[in-house]
């Protein structure tokens, strides 16, 4: 499989030390690790001064060996070591809204969610305003450049993809992943569901439950699991027992693939996530591109 050009997007800090040192006036306290990833891949760690070291995920574990306070959790802030880390920005989601005033108490804030219809130019503003931020402009077009033309060829790759359907596993149940990493940013055809399968509403969110049955029903060839469960510490799939199930429902053709679970629940957003889930889209999804 060609990774390479994806691969270059992944700028270690080292390679960049010399630009970011020029413009260290920043102090960055992260509660997005998406964020923090891209600046980590711009090379403005030296500018990071803390972020929830309980969620980091196993790509970003190198950063375990650096001088950074560590803010809690990301849904629970430690707001002491926070204010003695004494940041300039504060990068906080909508994981952090409940905190929000007391955040914003110690510093400025910088919303990193990614809202609206069009993830991929979300993607892009995020980048191009913590690269503003860090002084790291020039790197960041660069990078915006590589990745994007890197989803153009994984695109194309894809056009033929199997009937692919993503789902979230939360303590032995699915629910529907609409994931705009595997639908909108790499164009993988959203499966139509059954009318045996209703959506739920929960205040301002949405949730449509599927059963094995109903994945069989649905017929995909690919099922793609995002394991909330393992993400957050809890009983991770089986997935040997979810293949059993699909078996058993009429689904046995459907191949499982269990996708990073912190990647893809508590990061995603970053240069270097983004990158990383588009790589395990394609190799479970069985495609490559053209030499």
């Amino acid at each position: 499989m060609k990774k390479t050009g994806m691969k270059s997007v992944l700028v270690t800090s080292s390679l960049l030390a010399f630009s970011a040192g020029a413009h260290a006036e920043e102090r960055f306290a992260l509660f997005d690790l998406g964020s923090l990833d891209t600046l980590v891949a711009l090379g403005a760690s030296d500018q990071v001064v803390g972020y929830p070291k309980q969620a980091t995920p196993n790509y970003l574990s190198s950063l375990e060996e650096g001088d950074y306070a560590d803010l809690g959790g990301l849904k629970t802030p430690d707001l002491d070591a926070l204010a003695e880390s004494e940041p300039t920005l504060i990068v906080y989601t909508g994981r952090q809204n409940e905190h929000k005033e007391a955040l914003e108490a110690i510093a400025p804030l910088f919303d990193a969610g990614l809202t609206g219809d069009d993830y991929l130019a979300a993607f892009d503003d995020n980048v191009r305003t913590l690269a503003e931020h860090a002084g790291l402009e020039s790197e960041a077009e660069d990078a915006l450049e590589t990745l994007h033309n890197e989803i153009e060829t994984q695109r194309e790759a894809l056009a033929d993809a199997p009937r692919t359907l993503v789902v979230t596993h939360n303590d032995g149940n699915y629910s529907l992943n609409e994931h705009p990493v595997v639908h909108d940013v790499l164009g993988v055809e959203k499966q139509e569901m059954p009318e045996s399968v209703e959506t739920e509403t929960f205040g301002e969110r949405s949730f449509t439950r599927l059963s094995p049955e109903a994945i069989a029903e649905i017929d995909p060839e690919r099922v793609l699991v995002i394991d909330r469960s393992a993400a957050i510490g809890q009983q991770p799939l089986d997935a040997d027992e979810l293949r059993q199930q699909l078996e058993e429902a009429g689904a046995a053709n459907a191949e499982v693939a269990v996708l990073s679970p912190a990647l893809w629940y508590l990061s995603g957003g970053g240069l270097q996530s983004l990158s990383l889930q588009i790589d395990e889209v394609v190799s479970a999804l069985g495609t490559e591109p053209e030499a």
